[in-house]
């Protein structure tokens, strides 16, 4: 992609050439190798570069219009300019996006230097030796039939009219082994692991292989669970995964649109357990893919959602800032229209327990790896959920895979549920958090 400064100046040329004031930009480019094997040869091999800018053009009357290219030379931004300003008069007469009040905020931060990118080859090799290495972990694991290894270089910038200017890069690594078993006279079962890191150099590579491995081979003596009430612990990942599910509860583009389980006036009320704590904290040094600004300019921070079970904030856009008297909070996608977005969870605890609580001393708690079919067993507004999920029970620290299950309840007496939660955090493609405990729960067996 072109120089930001570059595109700036183009940018305002064409601007006043078309004799539009007021336009904002913004785009970013991918660069991004991933590879997929099966039983010892490479599934897939796919290398992408991919870019793209929206631009947004208010005219006199002040409606806007919005248009998206992939060619910032002088004749495709003056063609996407155009576009757009003639779409504006089409646009919206109430509550018309405007530019953040922030976007001119300085930024205190650091360039980024990209992690090297290795060569096709040896992502190949790396994963095929991770795969052998699974498989090779117990005589039971027949393959491992969801894998992946990935690098990714991005840049991203945002420009406007009244000088906004601001530009990044980062470089992104990951993997995923998601392993299978096969037995004579037993259900197949099996478990994954993710990592991720900066660069393909630093991924903890030998961590993911050992994680999928003993949890796959966990899951090979199970056993039915009888249905009841139980004293559930979530994974961080099991989690994060539920409480992303029900994220219109600090959505304020969902309030504003009545699709959340909040109202305006839930600032301050007591929706959870004073045990817990929750931030969107894009800036934790933990988020190796960190951006410093969002969609539309604004800084990324630190935002307390709960705080010791108290509804503290919802995220903004510039726009839901504006309608509900508030600042921005840098959760802003720019698209066919503005919507808002957690950016990266991290869950702590809040008021201290009354109890320290441990699997290793625990007696008949269920520990929940990983819920299945969000898409399908969450019903967002009505608060409910029911979910399969892997996990065991686990009896003074003796962990017994469970056959099948469904947990099922709503998601706010959950919360309110909450009898501990654990010091040690873990790092998650959703954000960090410890393990979560919560009392009650219903648990469905075969």
């Amino acid at each position: 992609m072109a120089n930001i400064k570059e595109i700036a100046t183009t940018a305002k040329e064409s601007a006043v050439k078309l004799g539009i004031k007021k336009f904002d930009i913004s785009g970013s480019t991918s660069d991004s190798t991933s590879v997929q094997v099966d039983q010892g040869e490479p599934k897939q091999v796919k290398a992408s570069n991919l870019s793209g800018v929206t631009v947004r053009v208010w005219n006199e009357k002040n409606t806007m219009g919005i248009t998206s290219t992939t060619d910032v030379d002088a004749t495709g931004l003056e063609l996407a300019l155009k576009t757009a300003y003639e779409a504006s008069f089409f646009g919206v007469k109430e509550n018309v996006p405007d530019f953040s009040p922030e976007a001119t905020i300085p930024i205190d931060s650091k360039p980024e230097e990209k992690a090297p990118q290795v060569p096709v080859s040896e992502v190949i090799e790396s994963l095929l030796a991770a795969e052998k290495e699974v498989i090779a972990a117990h005589p039971a694991i027949q393959g491992v039939p969801y894998n992946g290894l990935s690098q990714r270089d991005v840049d991203s910038f945002y420009l406007n009219s009244e000088g906004a200017m601001r530009s990044e890069s980062h470089s992104l690594a990951s993997i995923y082994l998601y392993s299978k078993t096969e037995e004579s006279g037993k259900k197949p079962r099996s478990a994954g692991a993710f990592r991720v890191s900066k660069g393909l150099k630093d991924l903890d590579i030998d961590g993911c292989i050992q994680e999928a491995t003993e949890k796959t081979i966990s899951h090979l003596n199970y056993e039915k669970v009888k249905s009841g009430k139980y004293t559930v612990v979530f994974s961080p990942e099991a989690f994060l995964s539920l409480f992303g599910a029900f994220s219109n509860l600090f959505n304020a583009q969902s309030i504003l649109d009545k699709q959340s389980l909040s109202t305006p006036d839930d600032i301050g009320k007591e929706i959870a357990s004073p045990l817990l704590s929750v931030c969107d904290d894009e800036l934790h040094p933990a988020n190796v893919a960190a951006s410093t600004f969002d969609g539309e300019g604004t800084p990324t921070r630190k935002v307390s959602l709960i705080e010791n079970g108290v509804l503290t904030s919802f995220l903004h856009s510039a726009g839901t800032a504006k309608r509900m008297n508030a600042k921005p909070t840098g959760n802003a996608n720019i698209g066919a229209k503005v919507t808002v977005s957690p950016n990266f969870y991290h869950v702590f605890a809040g008021a201290p327990a009354e109890q320290e609580l441990s699997l290793s001393t625990a007696e008949n708690v269920i520990f929940i790896d990983d819920l299945q079919a969000l898409h399908a067993g969450v019903k967002s507004l009505q608060g409910s959920f029911s979910l399969p999920f892997d996990g065991w029970i686990v009896n003074k620290g003796v962990k017994t895979s469970i056959d099948s299950a469904t947990v099922a309840g709503d998601f706010l007496e959950l919360l309110k549920s909450i009898v501990f939660v654990e010091k040690e955090a873990e790092l998650t493609p959703g954000g960090v958090c410890p393990k979560i405990w919560v009392e009650g729960l219903s648990i469905t067996g075969e």
